[in-house]
């Protein structure tokens, strides 16, 4: 599977949000927006999962590695920025979802930041305060 961006990103910031830790198992995403339309993919299409009532998720159907986040009916898709040949040439120049960041989370010291202002349906096993996740 392979994807091909066209021009510049529209962004590219790291995000704290609960749903991007989750799906990328790690303490933030850091996601590079482009276009929709300017992102082609060959080979294998992506496997694609609804992550929330207004988002999906899609991944490599192969390895389970996960490549972006698509609004619903948004007109952008963000790509993981470790699903990139390279990743280096995108710097993150803000933060997102601040209000979930991990207090240990030391990164992109100085960069403006900004609270989450999607409010989404959140399933069922997604209480923060638990140690333990149910998954599929």
């Amino acid at each position: 599977m392979r994807y091909c961006a066209e021009g510049m990103p529209r962004s590219v910031h790291y995000c704290h949000c609960r749903i991007c830790r989750h799906a990328t198992g790690g303490p933030f995403a850091v996601l590079v927006w482009f276009e929709k339309d300017d992102v082609q993919w060959s080979g294998q299409l992506p496997s694609v999962h609804r992550s929330s009532d207004i988002a999906q998720r899609g991944f490599c159907g192969t390895c389970g590695a996960p490549l972006f986040l698509h609004y619903l009916g948004g007109e952008t898709i963000a790509l993981m920025a470790g699903s990139l040949d390279e990743p280096e040439r995108f710097a993150p120049d803000h933060h997102y979802g601040v209000e979930s960041r991990l207090r240990w989370s030391d990164c992109g010291a100085g960069l403006p930041e900004e609270e989450t202002q999607e409010r989404v349906y959140m399933p069922a096993g997604w209480a923060p305060s638990r140690l333990q996740r149910d998954l599929p």
